[in-house]
């Protein structure tokens, strides 16, 4: 059930004069690569999924791009995390858990059934040592590190979308098509929170503050769970910009994408809330805080990772990749 959902109006949090973050795109090597989701690595870099070019590729917080090819074609490559094992997971659309180690090594997972049976989207890391994945056939599903695999059924019309490790010892996940928020112990115990009809919810990431946060692409708003289920909503300055990535710096500052319209925005811990467009227009998608304190994301259609920070570090307006 849903508890205590309020709708912030929106002129309470405006920033007014408040100064656009420095924000910095570095082009990546492979045409047409379409990334999507972005991760802190074990090594201090950011890694990254392009969904089209078979590819899972690293960015140093300098910008320096690597690039590694995955084994089979059409691997449509999605989630990414940092695993507790020191390597990088990651999710395939066509129903595979990958991994891959900081040195480029890669090892795959062939889940049951395959396309059209299951469609792994996110992936997380679990206080248990396992990684967790949404399946977008109403699943949940769990993988430990030597590869045993233990699914966790949903409620039919579920489709859930992002997923994070919450403060409570749980993981916590959207259900785009179902409007909710759902909670699941390691033992497999579920807990779903209610939203209003058209939502929504895509990304979700913990905070600082011991609550999860999370996107709503439907209802252009910033959602805040508590782990008692207590929802409040920030409307996003501009209309229609389908809020999707989301990830939540350790000062409390809650950056989110805006696919539609090409902004990036951003939640100050006071409450005010901004966006801002980015200097070439590609379809911001994933979003996560690097080990510099920056927001970095990535340009699906633009085939470019961005960094926006709030700091008083400027730079170039645009940087190619280098090796």
């Amino acid at each position: 059930m849903r508890r205590g959902a309020i709708l912030l109006p929106l002129w309470l949090f405006s920033f007014g004069s408040a100064s656009p973050p420095a924000i910095t795109e570095f082009s990546i090597l492979s045409p047409g690569s379409d990334p999507v989701d972005i991760a802190t690595g074990p090594d201090g870099a950011l890694w990254f999924t392009e969904q089209h070019a078979d590819r899972i590729g690293r960015i140093s917080t300098r910008g320096a791009v690597t690039e590694f090819p995955l084994p089979i074609p059409g691997s449509f490559a999605r989630g990414i995390i940092a695993g507790p094992d020191g390597a990088v997971w990651f999710t395939e659309l066509p129903g595979r858990i990958g991994r891959i180690s900081t040195e480029g090594a890669i090892s795959e997972l062939t889940l049951p059934g395959g396309r059209g049976v299951t469609e792994p989207v996110e992936i997380a890391a679990g206080p248990d040592g396992n990684l967790w994945f949404t399946d977008y056939y109403d699943r949940i599903g769990r993988v430990t590190t030597v590869g045993a695999l233990t699914y966790f059924a949903l409620p039919n019309g579920s489709s859930p979308r992002g997923i994070t490790a919450g403060p409570d010892g749980a993981l916590w996940f959207t259900e785009f098509s179902a409007n909710r928020i759902g909670r699941i112990t390691t033992s497999g115990l579920l807990t779903e929170f209610r939203m209003a009809p058209g939502t929504g919810p895509l990304g979700i990431a913990a905070g600082p503050d011991g609550a999860l946060w999370f996107t709503e692409s439907l209802a252009n708003r910033i959602g805040r769970i508590t782990t008692t289920g207590a929802i409040t909503e920030t409307g996003v300055p501009t209309p229609n910009s389908s809020p999707t990535g989301i990830a939540v710096s350790a000062d409390g500052s809650v950056w989110f994408s805006e696919p539609a319209v090409d902004r990036i925005g951003r939640l100050a811990p006071r409450g005010g809330i901004a966006d801002w467009p980015l200097p070439d227009s590609g379809f911001p998608y994933g979003v996560a805080i690097g080990p510099d304190g920056a927001a970095w994301f990535t340009e699906f259609t633009g085939g470019r990772i961005g960094r926006a920070s709030a700091g008083p570090r400027p730079l170039p307006r645009l940087v190619p990749a280098y090796p």
